[in-house]
């Protein structure tokens, strides 16, 4: 389950729709369709019920839904800490 995935999953999720989804994520739609797909392969399940309008979530994709968000909001922090981090260790300007 790579970040990519989960970030596809959680932008279609909130959009409803494929076509916003990759509008938000700056991508187009084939290549957001296909890390859907992965992701819901390598889960073994749909996550979502695809309907003339977009796409709706099932019990399963619900159930990853908060699971995503929370991966991703500790993926930012990471990447935060580390940027400070790296800010601190520097020797100031000469």
């Amino acid at each position: 389950m790579s970040i990519t995935h989960l970030q596809s999953f959680v932008a279609v999720a909130e959009e409803g729709h494929v076509g916003r989804a990759a509008l938000r994520l700056h991508i187009t739609q084939p290549p957001l369709s296909r890390h859907i797909l992965a992701l819901e392969d390598e889960l073994g399940t749909p996550l979502f019920e695809r309907v003339p309008k977009g796409m709706r979530l099932l019990p399963t994709g619900e159930a990853l839904l908060q699971h995503a968000r929370r991966i991703l909001e500790e993926v930012e922090v990471a990447a935060r800490t580390v940027r400070e981090a790296a800010g601190a260790s520097r020797p100031p300007p000469a």
